[in-house]
């Protein structure tokens, strides 16, 4: 495929929204590539990182590995994704500590958006994509309503923690951080990231790598075999994930973190009127509406954008 700068430098742009879906507990990484039209390519380019291509490397072909591998087109996405991750991850700390409720509010909006654009990609239904639709949610639902563990600081798990993340991060309404979550190491990824302690983003990465790799191999010929019912499942996950990215919430249990502080380790989706009662905090339910609404509207923004772009 012949491209020129300007393709290259949208791909990046596409790289940062990317980035700054995968440092959100509840959003895909792996939607935003689907919505601006680069997610089958992405995982053919994912599945061209094999053993012929690294034999082409260890004999010094390099010129033939990078067209190989699609190396301009990752670059490109690569740079956008890692420049996302490493000025964000502070910055969404902070708004996910002081304005959560807003905050999810948006995330709300993007992910209804997204599971809607998702599902309009399928042309034709039938039976059997309903029922690949109505799993996606019910796999979904059931990942968001497991109770988090606390964090395992060890290298090898912080490995496992990657490759296991990674392949939700890849996978639209699957969110790879909420996976962290889950596991509990996503505030402490975030934190080694935004504190640049190479050790351990080092070890993140190398378990992201081979989970990757390992993972696309399984998307791709799914994507390729049976592709309606594939999207059907991811449509299902992106409505399933919405009991995670609900604003209103009140804590049932807690946990003491390494540190010593108190954190939340069930909570329970609550109407805002209920939230009010029971905090005594505002539910800023005028602010969330418009910030969903917000939300929903970029997705199909930036569908047109993409839209317009193929042309």
């Amino acid at each position: 495929m012949n491209r020129t700068t300007k393709d290259y430098s949208l791909i990046t742009l596409k790289g940062i929204a990317m980035g700054a879906a995968d440092v959100i507990p509840g959003v895909s990484g792996g939607t935003i590539a689907f919505i601006t039209g680069i997610y089958e390519e992405l995982i053919n380019s994912i599945k061209s990182l094999n053993l012929s291509a690294l034999k082409l490397l260890f004999t010094g072909k390099f010129a033939e590995f990078w067209k190989a591998v699609n190396g301009t087109f990752f670059l490109s996405l690569m740079t956008g994704i890692a420049l996302s991750i490493f000025s964000l991850a502070k910055g969404l700390i902070y708004l996910l500590d002081h304005y959560p409720i807003l905050v999810w509010s948006f995330f709300f909006g993007l992910v209804v958006a997204s599971a809607i654009y998702v599902a309009q990609t399928i042309k034709k239904w039938n039976p059997t994509i309903i029922i690949s639709g109505i799993a996606g949610i019910v796999i979904a639902y059931y990942i968001t309503v497991i109770t988090p563990v606390e964090a395992n600081t060890t290298y090898w798990f912080i490995f496992i923690s990657g490759a296991i993340a990674i392949c939700a991060m890849i996978l639209p309404g699957i969110s790879g951080s909420f996976i962290l979550v889950l596991l509990g190491m996503y505030k402490f990824i975030l934190e080694a990231v935004g504190n640049f302690e190479i050790a351990v983003i080092i070890t993140f990465l190398a378990g992201a790598a081979i989970g990757i790799i390992s993972f696309s191999h399984v998307l791709s010929w799914l994507l390729n075999k049976h592709h309606n019912l594939t999207i059907a499942l991811l449509s299902g996950f992106m409505v399933g994930s919405l009991n995670k990215v609900w604003p209103w919430k009140e804590v049932v249990e807690t946990f003491t973190d390494r540190h010593g502080e108190i954190k939340p380790l069930i909570e329970e989706n609550i109407l805002p009127a209920t939230y009010e009662q029971l905090t005594g905090n505002q539910a800023f339910l005028g602010g969330a509406i418009a910030l969903a609404a917000f939300g929903f509207a970029l997705i199909f923004v930036i569908e047109n954008i993409a839209n317009r772009l193929k042309k």
